[in-house]
């Protein structure tokens, strides 16, 4: 990395490190919460929409509430692209600001955008070409609701680009360690959202009765105002990361590129793949275990949003640090990171805990459904504070660039639990759609409990960058 702390401090200097010394020096709780505040409260606006979404999907359609469900884990297998490449783009781009390198963070930049314009393209289109082939051989969609997925997954697929250039602008203000701006932005998308559903998917008054056309073309609406808005913003307040398409892209940048995002895209794709083969299974088990399992994911997500809110808050703050050299402080933020999501998560899993049927009754009426949903949340909700170590774990690998450990335990969790026991738990010892929940619930224990080991004594400590300096 080239020493560029020398330069004289300007006004555009000053934008892109303004937040630098508070995270290199300042409370680390405090911090991360200060961080991961915005994001927090963008998700929890995130999982109000789904929660509308369903609602209004299941009144339309009490089976249909399922259809989005179905099309999770093939944008998952999608959006494993954009995900590697945001994980390098986070732990370069706030290593190079933290060692005060603001020429080599703007020529990052302007790199991984270009990249995921093309990328995101291109698997748009790729969706639109395949789906039928993926939902009718692959996933065995239950034919109840086949064709409301493929109406969903046409317009969905134009998300797929939106998302990847909307990842790669909130990363990019991320790394700054502007979290407010994209959080505020995705909020007012989602709550637009919100305000469209009932109109768009059940037709209130001028507007047509769409069903899952109208809860798609919510989401891409959504999506592209939040695109539009961070570019700007990105433009307009942090003016020395010029982002263009670029053809300087060299094989040494490249090569640090593949090496912290390679483990984050093998674990995206075994990711993809395995929640694909453990909803087939579901499918397998019929319409009533798929909608559970639907309606179960939905509930749980309100649990879940301490996590997605405030881990990347725990990404910024161990890039920053070892990009400042400060070692033992990043260490300290990984394993306090950790603890405080696992009491966060277990807070809301015994807040939901008790009301488990009552919600289960909001999306559905058919008592086998409901009864099903029931047993899903009762398996897996006491389990998620161990699924919240290891979103640590993977936070923690996404801000030192150190991806590897946290990769392998994804996949075994995932292929060796989910997937593999589940199918031996649900056929081979015939305990059908129960067995399924009980490899989930063994999936986050098992991984939990490695996760924090390897954060607490892990060789992941030290920064992918060269030259880094306070």
């Amino acid at each position: 990395m080239s020493d560029e702390s020398d330069e004289p401090p300007d006004t555009k200097v000053e934008s892109i490190g303004r937040y630098r010394d508070r995270i290199v020096n300042g409370p680390i709780i405090r911090m991360l919460l200060w961080l991961g505040a915005p994001p927090l409260l963008n998700q929890l606006i995130v999982v109000a929409y789904n929660t509308a979404d369903a609602y209004w999907l299941s009144a339309y359609s009490e089976v249909v509430v399922a259809v989005p469900r179905q099309t999770w884990p093939i944008i998952m297998l999608f959006q494993a692209l954009i995900n590697a490449l945001t994980a390098a783009c986070l732990s370069m781009v706030s290593q190079y600001i933290g060692g005060k390198a603001y020429r080599e963070a703007s020529r990052s930049a302007s790199r991984f955008f270009t990249i995921a314009f093309f990328a995101g393209g291109i698997l748009c289109a790729t969706l639109l070409t395949f789906r039928g082939f993926i939902f009718t051989w692959i996933l065995s969609t239950p034919p109840e609701i086949f064709d409301e997925v493929m109406k969903y997954s046409g317009i969905i697929s134009f998300d797929i680009f939106l998302n990847y250039l909307a990842l790669t602008f909130t990363t990019l203000l991320q790394s700054v360690g502007d979290t407010r701006r994209p959080a505020m932005i995705n909020a007012f998308a989602v709550s637009l959202n919100v305000l469209l559903d009932p109109f768009l998917i059940s037709g209130i008054g001028p507007f047509p009765r769409l069903g899952v056309i109208g809860a798609s073309l919510t989401d891409v609406m959504g999506k592209t105002i939040s695109t539009l808005t961070l570019a700007y913003i990105v433009r307009r307040n942090y003016p020395e990361l010029k982002i263009a398409f670029t053809k300087d892209i060299d094989l040494e940048w490249a090569l640090l590129v593949m090496r912290i995002s390679l483990p984050i895209l093998v674990l995206g794709l075994t990711n993809g793949f395995a929640f694909l083969m453990q909803l087939r299974i579901v499918n397998m088990l019929g319409i009533v275990a798929a909608t559970a399992y639907a309606i179960g994911f939905i509930i749980m997500d309100i649990v879940d949003a301490a996590l997605f809110g405030l881990s990347g808050a725990t990404s910024i703050m161990v890039g920053q640090n070892l990009g400042a050299e400060k070692i033992e402080r990043a260490r300290e933020i990984a394993f306090k990171s950790a603890l405080l999501l696992f009491a966060l998560v277990a807070l809301g899993a015994s807040i939901i805990y008790p009301i488990r049927e009552v919600l289960a009754d909001t999306f559905a009426e058919d008592p086998l459904i409901i009864a099903e949903t029931v047993r899903f949340l009762q398996t897996l909700l006491p389990t998620l504070p161990f699924f919240g170590l290891f979103m640590t774990a993977m936070s923690t690998g996404r801000g030192s660039g150190h991806t590897l450990i946290p990769t392998s335990i994804g996949i075994f969790r995932l292929w060796g639990l989910r997937v593999g026991l589940g199918y031996v738990l649900a056929f081979t010892a015939n305990m059908g759609p129960f067995g399924a929940w009980l490899a989930i619930a063994l999936s986050n224990i098992i991984g939990g409990i490695i996760s924090i080991a390897w954060i607490k004594y892990g060789r992941w400590a030290k920064p992918v960058i060269k030259g880094s300096q306070q």
